[in-house]
């Protein structure tokens, strides 16, 4: 079975792409395969931002939150020779 790809374009500044170039040659890599992990590992980032949102919106909903005094007690705390533990 052959592989499906879509060729994307995109303008970027002139420094960035002469930091790709950079990368790859430093790597002996092609520009396309940097292009594809740089693409790779931010779709992976904002997915994960997105779970940890919507899980987070899941806590509000059920009121499994921390008031904002508590927190900043604990953060507060962080500095000093005692510090709390972390608000469960």
């Amino acid at each position: 079975m052959t592989a499906t790809t879509k060729v994307l374009t995109a303008h970027v500044p002139l420094p960035l792409a002469n930091k790709v170039d950079q990368m790859a040659s430093r790597l002996d890599r092609s520009r396309g395969w940097i292009m594809k992990q740089a693409l790779s590992a931010w779709i992976a980032q904002e997915e994960e931002r997105d779970q940890l949102t919507q899980e987070a919106l899941a806590d509000v909903d059920t009121g499994n939150v921390f008031d904002h005094r508590t927190v900043q007690a604990w953060a507060d705390s962080l500095s000093s020779d005692q510090p709390m533990p972390v608000p469960k």
